[in-house]
């Protein structure tokens, strides 16, 4: 059995249309709704919009791709167990309409993070990069956050301080934009929004997060299994601590905690290969079959990292993830299953006519498209050779 092949869509605003996400191959569709306030519970009017939406673009609504968790869930401060009560009842609603998986991350006040949406590449495409000392510039110049200085070496502080005095305001200003991007189709962060949402996690260190995130877990798993939803948590993006933050989802070792948390069959990975592999010390392949069967979505895009950490995104058969080993893990995983695993192609190159279109930063259409009909033919390939 081979996996699902799915698209990643930001609704009806997303400038790469229904239509066209049916021309690529893709199968079936990952998405959200993002106009919902983090927090809020989604009604099933809602959801069942969302799901004519798709249907009446030839597609099905296959993942959702996030329920985002509220920041009181993640610190356990205020008002966070009517939080948990509002997710648990967003996960029955999605039940109701027949959805059964969702993502989340667990990543403190900042989702994803890169230093630049347009990094040159030799072909002429454009890729996401994110770069230390770029960082280092935002977090100490920008964000002036109390502290920063002792978290990055010397090298990297005098590197940074001689860009920013390079940089024009405009450079910088388009930085901050940057770090603070977030997900399409979301309200925008601010320095001081950010500035406030960080003073929260004062005092929460690893072992606080960790614990924050088992209570999320022991709480919504028992409901997720009774519902028949499968959770699939989605790796720390970098997988490194980042403007002061833990992060505890960006090893092997995490992830044998999260999965400790419960053993209830709903509580699953998002397995990431372009944020796993960020961090060097990561084996793909082992922790592909280290997770097993408990990977309950794939999302696959590769990184070429440098001495320094730095690393951008490069073609998805490309870079220093070892595309083909983790592609054959998953696929032995896939033929002792009665469903296909869905994966789709995570971000790609803005490229040829998508070049000086408006497109969501990593979600262009051709870029995606190229990634997508990569990983199939590898797909087919390891299937044939392996007779499954």
């Amino acid at each position: 059995m081979q996996l699902r092949q799915t698209w990643r869509w930001f609704g009806p605003g997303d400038p790469v249309s229904l239509p066209y996400i049916r021309q690529t191959g893709a199968q079936g569709i990952v998405t959200a709704l993002h106009h919902i306030p983090h927090g809020e519970v989604w009604p099933v009017a809602e959801i069942k919009r969302r799901q004519a939406e798709v249907a009446a673009g030839g597609l099905s609504w296959d993942v959702v791709e996030s329920v985002t968790v509220h920041e009181a869930i993640k610190t356990r401060t205020g008002p966070f167990q009517e939080y948990i009560d509002g997710y648990k009842q967003t996960l029955r609603n999605l039940a109701a309409c027949g959805l059964r998986i969702v993502t989340y991350n667990f990543m403190p006040v900042n989702d994803w993070t890169r230093t630049d949406l347009h990094y040159a590449m030799p072909d002429g495409s454009l890729a996401l990069y994110f770069d230390w000392t770029d960082l280092a510039v935002f977090d100490l110049y920008l964000l002036k956050r109390k502290g920063a200085e002792s978290t990055y070496p010397e090298a990297v502080r005098r590197e940074a301080e001689a860009r920013y005095r390079q940089y024009t305001p405009a450079e910088l200003e388009g930085l901050a934009g940057i770090v603070m991007f977030g997900i399409p189709g979301e309200k925008k962060q601010t320095l001081e929004g950010m500035r406030a949402r960080l003073a929260t996690y004062d005092d929460i260190d690893h072992h606080a997060l960790r614990e924050n995130l088992k209570y999320f877990l022991q709480e919504i798993a028992p409901v997720a299994e009774e519902v028949g939803i499968r959770l699939a948590i989605h790796p720390d993006d970098p997988p490194f601590d980042i403007l002061g933050l833990p992060r505890i989802a960006s090893r092997a070792a995490d992830f044998d905690f999260i999965l400790s948390a419960t053993t209830s069959p709903a509580n699953g990975v998002c397995f990431c290969t372009g944020s796993l592999g960020a961090n060097a010390e990561n084996d793909l392949p082992g922790m592909v079959r280290r997770i097993g069967s408990r990977i309950h979505f794939v999302h696959l895009r590769n990184v070429k990292r440098d001495p320094q950490g730095n690393f951008f995104e490069d073609d998805h058969l490309a870079g220093d993830v070892d595309m083909y080993a983790v592609m054959k893990e998953i696929l032995r995983i896939q033929q002792g299953l009665s469903e296909p695993i869905p994966f789709r192609p995570d971000h790609g190159h803005q490229m040829m006519d998508d070049l000086g279109k408006t497109t969501n930063p990593g979600y262009s259409c051709i870029g995606r498209m190229r990634g997508l009909a990569e990983l199939r033919g590898l797909e087919l390939g390891i299937c044939r050779s392996e007779g499954w």
